[in-house]
């Protein structure tokens, strides 16, 4: 059953929502770096150590097999998050950094120098490094796709980009930065035009959007827990199921196995080939937990709220004089980066502070993004499903009196 969308109920089941920060309400506007955590994901999971904790998988006592069946629960519910065929698609990680990289090593032994890599300028460090690993170690060579003025990805480039040699298009399906939202399902038809395979980060986009990843037909989707309103140290890899049978194992260890002898080794199948050792039990029942919760509203509505909080802070930012927004692509997500023209970004966060609005100031791991727009950093103001008008009101009359005193 549908919840109804009531802000004040919401804002309820959020107890840090409820403190001061510098003796003013906390005004907490830094989910695009990470969201806050409801009851419904405090209380799984320190429900879960009171009353029923143990190793999962191996075990045959009772706990062991409690633990298991809410661990493995929430991987059902990354599925279902996902529209994943299956749970086999679904390998938790301990975040979206980690499940880069197991896509990057798992295809390295595939990569011969010249094999090409696509990527836009928007993409997340998280997204760049592991891919310029492949460029070190096996010669791949790095195409970059650039955005146009509104902060839109340049399809025309990437259009241009992708070609015979072109093995991964590897893209973000919601800028961190900009908020832009990329056209999937066009970039996954260009690509497998080309034979290539498609890799979406969706470290953003799994918050605000419907992802449906048998829709999209991308190969591969990443997820991370603690920006949808769940805990840090996990995440999730979707992969198709042929796609993870090509992957080679990223580590070794338990779980991961099905014969270990002196000689030789067999790997285990998907999802447990790519899980190796104790797991994040506990931060895995909280990403369920999260998931179940986000899950009972209608995205729609969420996603009506985000923007009419986001359209608020563009129109009061309009009375701000110095103030350049970065990105105002269309269909963009709930996410304000800004310059003030003569004061750093990092003043600015640190003046909005005092009256207890958190924003975020930086290159937010995206400097290649940075270089293109011409700056070293911006502050960034991102909003949740929790966040209300009141507190965009506040943002913007702190930000007029950060402007008196810095300029």
């Amino acid at each position: 059953m549908t919840r109804a969308f009531d802000i004040e109920a919401i804002r309820s089941e959020f107890p840090i929502l409820q403190r001061e920060v510098n003796g003013n309400p906390l005004c907490y506007l830094d989910n695009a770096a990470s969201a806050q955590k409801p009851n419904a994901v405090i209380d799984a999971m320190a429900g879960q150590m009171r009353t029923s904790y143990a190793n999962v998988h191996r075990g045959l006592h009772t706990m062991a097999n409690e633990t298991t069946e809410a661990f493995e629960q929430a991987r059902e519910w990354v599925r279902r998050f996902l529209n994943a065929p299956s749970v086999n698609n679904v390998i938790f990680t301990k975040g979206g950094t980690e499940a880069f990289n197991l896509v990057a090593s798992g295809l390295a032994g595939e990569i011969q120098p010249g094999d090409e890599i696509v990527l836009s300028v928007m993409e997340h460090h998280s997204n760049i490094v592991p891919w310029h690993f492949l460029r070190e170690r096996h010669g791949a060579v790095l195409k970059w796709v650039d955005v146009d003025e509104t902060g839109a990805l340049d399809m025309a480039a990437l259009e241009a980009a992708v070609g015979p040699k072109t093995r991964l298009v590897t893209m973000t399906h919601m800028s961190n930065v900009l908020g832009t939202v990329t056209d999937a399902a066009r970039i996954v038809e260009i690509a497998h035009a080309a034979g290539a395979e498609v890799l979406f980060d969706g470290c953003q986009a799994g918050v605000h959007l419907d992802v449906d990843v048998q829709a999209l037909g991308c190969d591969y989707y990443v997820l991370t827990a603690h920006k949808i309103y769940g805990p840090t140290g996990i995440g999730a890899l979707y992969g198709k199921a042929e796609s993870l049978a090509r992957l080679r194992p990223y580590q070794g260890g338990g779980e991961m196995i099905e014969i270990v002898e002196k000689e030789r080794v067999t790997y285990n199948e998907a999802p447990h080939k790519f899980e190796a050792g104790t797991p994040p039990i506990l931060e895995a029942i909280g990403f369920g937990a999260a998931l179940e919760w986000l899950s009972a509203f209608n995205m729609e509505e969420v996603q009506a709220h985000e923007h009419a909080l986001y359209q608020r802070a563009i129109d009061g930012v309009r009375g701000v004089n110095g103030i350049k927004v970065h990105g105002t692509a269309a269909g963009k997500g709930a996410v304000m980066s800004f310059s003030l023209e003569g004061a750093h970004p990092h003043d600015i966060a640190q003046l909005l502070d005092r009256y207890g609005v958190a924003v975020r100031a930086g290159h937010h791991c995206a400097q290649p993004l940075m270089d293109h727009l011409g700056v070293t950093a911006t502050a960034r103001a991102s909003f949740g499903l929790y966040n209300t008008e009141a507190e965009v009101d506040t943002l913007i009359e702190a930000l007029h009196k950060a402007r008196n005193m810095l300029i």
